[in-house]
């Protein structure tokens, strides 16, 4: 293993021969460095795409944060190098290392990885191949990293089962300390004490069963799928007791101090910004929207809290741009007294305020008139659908002349661009619902003119759909590719306007997102063909290698379209049913079937339809009103009873 004085010296021979070398140097403003050999645990957190995306990841910032808080453990940053760096450090022995240290990451305790999406799959094989780490999980032995993985696409961890030890289910800032404590314990490592044990001493196997006992941690070695002869799963059976079959989210009830600290990047990102999460979860209930179902219940932070903790990064950093995240920014109950308070907070200073999550429905003219000062550029809303039968199917239901009016008053107050968001590919979705998206399009564009002329702009964001696991529409087929290119088509032709920017989503993009995402462990073998066939950066357009992802498919003997095109049965257990986020499944069926009626659910907010949230994590909600989870009627502990045992009674268990 080379020590971080080789590495760095073997870098400063090649740096100079790659693009943008200040992604591999380190050494930012506000980076924390602690002291190796006096650190109990070391973690390595790694988002296995570029260094431009990756500092920007929300998450690991989080888990950055929260693992150097403690004086026994350190947290280390690591992302994918581009194709020019990797061909040099493998051609030069350099393995992959942490920013901070430069040390390998085969030298860390725990690896991290950060899967917000599917397509990051064979980066995250090409990382540890990189770092020296075997890619299997059953080919390392004791020496080797815990290899963890969490994020959105953990809902469904079954295609990379065979590469990562450790899944985290659901939110990571109180299940990581679990996981470090656990790791202590198994490595002879004592709080308080520098003594570290023989990493022989801990028995690998003794360490994950450990971690399987952890609530919200899989570890999928302990369980075994079982296959009927169509293909389909039988069962998923536990393979040692004591570990929890189905495998439930994590929550945090209370959502922890934001950070603040944020590393300064050495080269322009995608988001060179402050971020504060305002709020998590949402009750909408969008039928399309994984994000949505998977981080119920909503949890809000107070305006104070978010302001300051604003004031405290723009101050530590110096950016001058503060944005506001959340899955629906304007759903935010105090969002008006937000933007009011940051304002005055702000008053004279440079700053730019950034919400790029709002619902046209919520999206008032006094918030418009609050932003004002603070908010450049454009607009983003996500109408999704252009008809009423759509937007009924897929429970978003808001009326043409609601968008019209909010686009209307936006372009009224100054600003000259709007982006909306589409989707193509919705169960039933017609050749007329896409023709109502370019009409709807033309629509507010010209309303636009009438009171700002032709300066006006409009984006139209236009993606196709793919059934998510933990979602009601996880029982429909994807689109065809066909049909897919003719509903483009349709769009390229309708929308000619010189001032309408018009995008879409490559379909075999498209495909490969829907394999990854609905696949079950059989797609860990295409994953491993198509990555040591020259599959990586899939999610970079100029880069995906659609062929070499149907050969794998070819050489492990299968369909493609059995995890696209087929259309599941109403019983069918799916890939991912032994991992919970506490929804239940007979909910979402529900609402799978509502919504072939075209039937709506109205914000959960307003009335509770029994997801199974509340029963779950009864044992979590606050007392104190103020710390309450947005559901409704729940105000006092006696009505919070009746509607937790309304739901028991209604859902089971």
């Amino acid at each position: 293993m080379l020590t971080s004085q080789e590495i760095e010296a073997r870098l400063d021979e090649i740096l100079l021969k790659v693009q943008k070398p200040g992604r591999y140097v380190g050494g930012e403003l506000n980076i924390i460095v602690k002291d190796w050999d006096k650190i109990q645990t070391k973690v390595a957190l790694v988002f296995p795409d570029i260094y431009d995306i990756g500092v920007s990841n929300v998450g690991l910032k989080i888990l950055y944060d929260q693992i150097n808080q403690r004086d026994d453990a350190l947290a280390e940053r690591a992302y994918a190098p581009w194709i020019d760096m990797e061909a040099l450090m493998r051609g030069r022995g350099i393995p992959l290392y942490s920013l901070e240290s430069k040390r390998p990451l085969s030298g860390f305790d725990l690896i991290g990885f950060s899967l917000p999406y599917e397509t990051l799959y064979t980066n995250a094989l090409n990382i540890l191949d990189l770092s020296g780490i075997p890619v299997r999980c059953v080919d390392r032995d004791d020496s080797h990293p815990i290899i963890i993985a969490g994020g959105h696409a953990a809902t469904n961890p079954e295609p990379m089962h065979a590469f990562i030890d450790a899944f985290v289910i659901g939110e990571g800032e109180e299940v990581i300390h679990d996981i470090i404590n656990t790791v202590q314990e198994f490595k002879g490592l004592q709080v308080g004490t520098l003594e570290r044990s023989n990493l022989q001493t801990c028995k690998r196997d003794d360490l994950l069963r450990a971690l399987a006992k952890i609530p919200g941690v899989y570890v999928p070695k302990f369980y075994q799928t079982h296959y009927m002869d169509d293909g389909t799963i039988s069962h998923v059976e536990t393979t040692m007791d004591g570990i929890a079959n189905p495998v439930v989210k994590r929550i945090v009830a209370h959502l922890p101090p934001p950070p603040t600290n944020f590393i300064v990047p050495n080269i322009e990102i995608v988001h060179n910004r402050v971020s504060v999460e305002i709020m998590r979860g949402c009750t909408r209930g969008c039928r399309f929207c994984q994000a949505g179902m998977i981080t119920r219940p909503v949890r809000e932070r107070s305006v104070d809290e978010i302001v300051d903790a604003a004031e405290a990064a723009v101050n530590a950093t110096g950016f001058e741009e503060l944005a506001f995240l959340s899955l629906s920014s304007s759903d935010f109950s105090y969002v008006v007294e937000l933007v009011n308070k940051v304002s005055e907070r702000f008053k004279g200073r440079k700053l730019t305020i950034s919400l790029p999550s709002l619902r046209i429905e919520s999206v008032s003219v006094d918030l418009m008139d609050k932003l004002r000062e603070h908010y450049s550029g454009g607009f983003t809303l996500a109408p999704e659908a252009a008809t009423e039968r759509m937007r009924r199917i897929i429970n978003k239901f808001i009326p043409d002349e609601d968008i019209i009016n909010t686009t209307r008053e936006i372009y009224r107050r100054g600003w000259t661009t709007i982006k909306l968001y589409f989707m193509i590919g919705h169960p039933s979705e017609t050749l007329e619902d896409v023709q109502a998206i370019a009409d709807l399009c033309k629509r507010v564009i010209n309303e636009g003119r009438k009171v700002a002329g032709w300066k006006v702009k409009l984006h139209a964001g236009v993606s196709t759909f793919v059934p998510k696991p933990q979602t009601p529409f996880q029982w429909v087929s994807v689109d065809t590719r066909e049909n897919i290119l003719a509903k483009q088509e349709l769009l390229r032709r309708e929308l000619k306007d010189h001032n309408i920017k018009l995008s879409w989503t490559d379909p075999d993009d498209t495909l490969l997102e829907a394999w990854l995402s609905r696949g079950d462990r059989h797609m860990a073998e295409v994953i491993y063909t198509a990555w040591k066939n020259g599959a990586k950066f899939d999610a970079w357009g100029d880069q995906m290698k659609y062929d070499v992802w149907m050969n794998a498919f070819n050489e492990r003997g299968l369909d493609p379209a059995f995890y696209t095109y087929r259309q599941r049965r109403t019983d069918e257990i799916f890939p991912w049913d032994h991992i919970s986020a506490a929804v239940r499944k007979n909910f979402l069926f529900q609402d799978f079937r509502q919504s072939l009626e075209g039937k709506i659910r109205v914000d959960c907010r307003l009335n509770c339809f029994a997801c199974g949230i509340l029963p779950t994590f009864s044992n979590l909600r606050r007392e104190n009103p103020g710390e309450e989870w947005k559901c409704p009627d729940v105000k006092s502990p006696a009505t919070r009873k009746t509607v937790i045992s309304n739901q028991l009674s209604v859902v089971g268990d």
